[in-house]
């Protein structure tokens, strides 16, 4: 049985999943490439994300490049956008589903409702979690093997950014919230009492026999 501190502690942790992957989402360093130079001075970082590309000089100048074209990007980028899209979609759908299968809220119905609605909001989190992990995986992936290819130059290798790291602890917080929502759901326990229940009006022989023991004495006096 999942306590309601348990519950809200959950909620949070679901807020903070939605949170992050929001950001990740929309931050521009999924991919970073460092080039130095032969002087210092003149050091440029190369920020490439889902929907733009920026690009930071040690001036201090900071320019960034819209991906207007969705059929120029490669495939990975595309389905990637599209996955993550749909984790924060099901991640907000189920901060709302939840919100109503959670004990302290009077919304939902009685118990059993409630449980019922708990258990579609945890699932709601598995699936953005499932989407987030897919996204950042696919991701990783390709820089990883973009990386260890000898036939890109050093200059166009790149090293995973801190959005994919924060679509990482996304996919976490998700997979947590949503065990602890799925945990909810009471639907065993409540078919304990009414098994119970239909097993209590058998000791009606007992009482006939006592009547029935009450009239043979009187029929003795």
């Amino acid at each position: 049985m999942i306590s309601v501190e348990l519950q809200i502690t959950a909620f949070v942790v679901a807020i903070m999943g939605v949170c992050a992957a929001i950001a990740a989402t929309l931050l521009p360093n999924w991919k970073v490439n460092a080039d130095t130079g032969a002087n210092i001075i003149t050091a440029v970082i190369q920020m490439q994300g889902l929907w733009m590309d920026c690009t930071w000089y040690s001036t201090g100048m900071f320019s960034c490049t819209v991906k207007y074209s969705i059929l120029s990007l490669p495939v990975y980028i595309q389905t990637v956008r599209t996955t993550m899209v749909l984790s924060c979609i099901f991640s907000t759908f189920g901060i709302f589903i939840s919100t109503a299968g959670m004990k302290c809220t009077k919304l939902g119905g009685d118990r059993h409702t409630k449980s019922n609605i708990a258990f579609a909001g945890g699932t709601c989190f598995f699936l953005a979690g499932i989407f987030g992990m897919i996204s950042v995986s696919w991701y990783m992936k390709e820089i990883i093997s973009s990386f260890l290819d000898p036939s890109i130059p050093e200059s166009g290798k790149h090293e995973p950014g801190g959005a994919v790291y924060v679509g990482f602890i996304s996919a976490g917080l998700h997979f947590l919230a949503g065990a602890v929502f799925c945990a909810s759901c009471t639907k065993r326990q409540q078919n304990k009492p009414e098994s119970r229940s239909k097993k209590e009006p058998e000791p009606e022989p007992q009482q006939s026999e006592n009547n029935n023991a009450s009239y043979n004495l009187q029929d003795y006096v």
